[in-house]
């Protein structure tokens, strides 16, 4: 009798097996987070619908942009999406929820060899407004609730720089509706300063290599002239490349394989994905964003 149970629980787990792995040839999905322009992102992510159905043998490759950064958390969480670029605290978010729901298997390298970038906050440059000190008592803008860049960092840091809570040092504070949203609103003068992600590498004139202020450079919708730097954060640990947990094994090692070929296989697909400058992709895995999930998870959370 146990033996008949035993077998039977056997055949059931490979049925199970056989039914994932029949599931993940039909269709790869890939999440994209808001923040910037839809038709953006799905003209970036193109590429990939092209170039990926080959490698991992399935018949199409679907793009879901979400609205904000938490559409595509949720897609995470329910199973809904493969795979998708997060910002550290988005994958402290998933984690703190559910551990095993993906796996953080790659981030980007910056030009300069780090694996790191900043949170900035930029002003109107005809605004006055030159450092901390002249943010008192004014409007304040975040990204995002669950960007790195946007909000956890800056608010976890911020009040050591300022001596006192956000609350009591600024006059306002409030939500973008994602980082390029953010950034045109402070040009608009409807917030005093917001809080964006950068390199930190380069020049600040060009948006620095990579990040949201390169990306608006290169689209044609930012001057860096009108803008001015007056706050940056302590290095935050880069993004991951997140992949559904429980995705067939070879499937996993064939995504991995073309996404580290990318930058020299093809750079136009990589810079467009990535959004700026950056050297290629190294290997990370959970214990990279340990730092940010405790952040994450005494200021907020989950």
């Amino acid at each position: 009798m146990f033996k008949k149970t035993l077998l039977g629980a056997v055949a059931l787990t490979a049925m199970l097996a056989g039914m994932a792995q029949a599931e993940d040839l039909r269709e790869f999905r890939i999440g994209i987070l808001g923040g910037e322009n839809e038709a953006d992102r799905l003209r970036n992510f193109q590429c990939l619908v092209e170039a990926l159905p080959p490698v991992l043998g399935v018949e199409k490759v679907s793009l879901f942009p979400a609205a904000d950064y938490d559409g595509v958390i949720q897609g995470l969480l329910g199973g809904t999406l493969d795979y998708a670029e997060l910002g550290a605290s988005g994958y402290a978010k998933v984690y703190l929820a559910d551990p095993k729901a993906v796996e953080p298997i790659l981030t980007t390298i910056q030009t300069d060899g780090s694996t790191g970038y900043y949170s900035v906050m930029v002003a109107r440059k005809d605004s006055g407004i030159r450092s901390l000190d002249d943010m008192k008592g004014k409007k304040l803008g975040f990204a995002d609730p669950d960007s790195t860049s946007g909000f956890l960092v800056p608010s976890v840091s911020l009040p050591g720089d300022v001596g006192t809570t956000i609350d009591e040092y600024f006059g306002e504070t409030g939500f973008g509706g994602g980082h390029e949203n953010l950034v045109l609103e402070v040009v608009k003068g409807n917030f005093d300063a917001g809080t964006t992600w950068s390199s930190g590498v380069g020049k600040f004139e060009d948006g620095y290599t990579s990040g949201n202020l390169r990306k608006m450079v290169d689209k044609g919708i930012l001057d860096m002239g009108d803008l001015v730097q007056v706050w940056q954060s302590p290095q935050i640990p880069n993004g991951p490349i997140v992949i559904r947990s429980t995705m067939d094994r070879e499937m996993k090692a064939k995504f991995k394989d073309f996404m580290m070929a990318l930058p020299e296989k093809d750079a136009e697909c990589f810079s467009a994905i990535q959004g700026g400058d950056y050297k290629g992709f190294t290997e990370v895995d959970e214990n990279f964003y340990k730092t940010i999930i405790a952040a994450r998870k005494a200021k907020i959370g989950s």
